[in-house]
């Protein structure tokens, strides 16, 4: 019985803050959150005696919203403005959405009162059409408009009114053409392409991978580059890699000898005291103890060293004054690097990480060509990373 009196309470409390939080939003003026809510309360046992409170806040949250909507309606009509088409579509949208959301629960009784709660529904189709039209021709005419200026930004906003005509109405007049034109409009295209003022040949196959920015994963909605120009493309900006300098160290061979010793097991031997006697367990036998062996090796190590470092200049270009925007400095480095050892002695004495020195042997050194090469993955990343962060338009 106990628990059954603390359910009902816990009940009693949740029912208690549901009501009161929907009082609440209806008093706030928001209505439809307050209509949600008392919906959602009345979706079961929507007669019982418990949900009263939930009906009569429905039935007054959609009569407030009701008005509210209509007298919006209303002035945004007198008002004129062509601008408001949207506003006026959305708002019949709301009216009719709205009973369609109440229209599943009728009838709900007022117990107290004998009657069913009133719900004033009107059929908004006409509306709902007709201010969809006014708004589709609203952004079809401001969208031509638009595409006809000689603003990149102008383009993009029609672009973004003619997806939207797009969705609000598939199929309206030339729209998918439009859409077409007003995002070809709107693209930046960027040239991209490297300049040499070093005095090295930089290889023709680091170009092609720098340049190939399909790998770049770069290109948005609205920015695309390319590495070969194409002639019906009017290009907005250039993103030139000046390269400026090529430093490529001497092939070296560096030598370095040193000793390496370790303690290992050799069987086993008698325990002796500090005199020399023999150690004995508690029944005489003597004791036996690991005997260890130091073993030693000398290590001949060769290190064979060759770096490369580029200089480069990352150069953005407004094509339109011809004006430098902004200039970004990277470094790219790659260092080749081989190591290997003979030895004497016993090579156990090393540790087992450092034994596959000892299968190697010298290598051909990469030539100057290949080292430059070689630096353009650390290049390409650098580069990637500066036009991430480095839009054209901000």
């Amino acid at each position: 019985m106990r628990k059954i009196t603390l359910l009902l309470s816990f009940l009693f409390i949740v029912y208690s803050c549901g009501v009161k939080k929907t009082q609440s939003l209806l008093s706030d003026g928001d209505y439809d959150s307050a209509i949600n809510r008392a919906v959602e309360s009345l979706r079961t046992k929507k007669d019982a005696k418990g949900k009263q409170d939930y009906v009569y806040l429905l039935e007054e949250a959609f009569a407030k919203a009701k008005d509210r909507d209509l007298r919006n309606i209303d002035m945004l009509a007198k008002d004129a403005n062509p601008a408001n088409f949207e506003r006026i579509y959305n708002a019949y949208l709301q009216l009719n959405n709205r009973q369609e959301k109440i229209r599943p629960l009728l009838p709900l009784q007022l117990l107290k009162e004998g009657r069913s709660a009133y719900f004033p529904f009107d059929t908004y189709s006409d509306q709902i059409v007709n201010s969809k039209n006014a708004l589709s021709k609203y952004l079809y005419d401001n969208a031509v408009k638009l595409l006809k200026s000689n603003n990149k930004m102008d383009y993009r906003k029609s672009y973004d009114d003619l997806i939207y005509l797009e969705n609000l109405n598939p199929g309206y007049k030339d729209v998918s053409k439009l859409i077409q034109e007003a995002q070809q409009k709107g693209t930046d295209f960027v040239s991209v392409y490297t300049k040499n003022q070093t005095n090295m040949i930089i290889p023709a196959r680091l170009q092609d991978d720098l340049l190939d920015f399909s790998t770049y994963g770069l290109n948005d909605k609205w920015t695309v580059y390319h590495s070969n120009r194409l002639k019906n493309i009017s290009y907005d900006y250039g993103l030139i890699v000046n390269f400026r300098q090529i430093n490529i160290s001497p092939e070296q061979i560096k030598e370095k000898e040193f000793i390496k010793e370790k303690q290992v097991k050799d069987g086993v031997k008698t325990l002796l005291d500090t005199n020399g006697n023999v150690v004995k367990d508690s029944i005489g036998n003597p004791i036996k103890v690991d005997n260890f062996k130091t073993i030693r090796v000398n290590i001949y190590e060769f290190k064979q060293f060759k770096s490369c470092q580029v200089i480069a200049k990352v150069d953005y270009i407004d094509f339109r004054n011809n004006q430098l925007i902004e200039a970004f400095p990277v470094t790219s480095e790659f260092v080749f690097e081989h190591i290997y050892a003979n030895y004497n002695g016993d090579k156990s004495a090393c540790d087992d990480s450092y034994l596959p020195y000892f299968n190697k042997r010298a290598v051909q050194f990469p030539s100057n060509d290949q080292m430059v090469y070689d630096s353009g993955e650390d290049l390409k990343a650098k580069l990637k990373d500066i036009i991430t962060r480095n839009k054209f338009r901000r």
